[in-house]
């Protein structure tokens, strides 16, 4: 369903090149939850973008259903981490979920009828004539869930959706995203900077190296699929494959300097030249 063949990105600014990503290869079965998960500033963003057609790499390529991904796919959804800025405050719920579908012209039946169900599948069915700005955090995040579920994408693409809400809310979001998974069969992606969050969701977890990055290993989580907040982390199981991610990572940051990596920058630098770029 997705192929990422050796992907190079670099940037240009401040008269200097950075490589933000040196050669990744790897990919997705349909159908497939996988998590994507390295240290910070390794270029998990940077990664995302090109795959959902946003961002142009130097090098490589990435296949969406055997074809080339040159802009955003019509198969594709992407759910962001700042859902404050992914929503648009002056419209209300059912609005917010219904931009995308516009395109489409299916007909306001037709229209109707994804919202509403999207809604549902979420937990909002109640929710469509509140704004943005009356609900919390997570239910936000569940709004731009639900807006890329009304899509009915073949893939969607997940950047650490997570990450601005609590830690309770954070659960229960993790749980909702198995269940549509199950539910609505799509294939995903979801990129987070929580080890934890790596291995609960997902059937595999794809570990990056530091900047520029490649990919230090490609790991299953054989974890049962049946999963619970509770039982699953407090298992002998989850909490091997948890430290083994945990030491990848530190594995990683320390090899950040060595030989094979020069002239790799400071990480930091991705956002700078990221911001630079027109």
């Amino acid at each position: 369903m997705l192929d990422v063949r050796n992907l190079q990105k670099t940037y240009t600014g401040r008269n200097r090149n950075v490589e933000a990503l040196r050669n990744l290869t790897f990919h997705i079965d349909a159908g497939e939850l996988v998590c994507l998960v390295g240290p910070s500033g390794c270029g998990k963003t940077t990664l995302l973008k090109c795959m959902a057609g946003l961002l142009t790499p130097t090098r490589g390529e990435v296949m969406l259903d055997g074809r080339p991904v040159s802009g955003p796919p019509p198969g594709m959804a992407v759910v962001f981490q700042e859902y404050g800025r992914s929503l648009f405050a002056w419209m209300n719920v059912r609005d917010n979920v219904a931009l995308p579908l516009r395109r489409k012209k299916l007909g306001k039946a037709r229209e109707r009828e994804l919202v509403e169900h999207a809604l549902e599948v979420v937990g909002l069915a109640d929710a469509h004539h509140a704004h943005p700005w009356q609900l919390s955090g997570g239910m936000q995040q569940r709004v731009a869930i639900a807006r890329a579920v009304a899509f009915e994408p073949k893939v969607l693409l997940m950047d650490e959706p997570f990450a601005a809400v609590d830690a309770q809310t954070r659960a229960e979001l993790e749980d909702l995203i198995r269940r549509l998974w199950h539910e609505l069969g799509v294939t995903v992606l979801f990129v987070t900077h929580d080890i934890d969050e790596a291995v609960y969701l997902g059937q595999r977890t794809i570990i990056l190296s530091a900047s520029p990055t490649v990919v230090q290993e490609d790991l299953t989580i054989d974890l049962p699929d049946e999963r619970d907040q509770l039982h699953t982390r407090s298992s002998t199981r989850f909490a091997e494959l948890r430290s083994h991610v945990y030491e990848q990572i530190q594995r990683a940051k320390h090899h950040n300097g060595d030989t094979e990596r020069t002239g790799t920058a400071d990480p930091s630098d991705d956002l700078a030249l990221q911001n630079s770029e027109p």
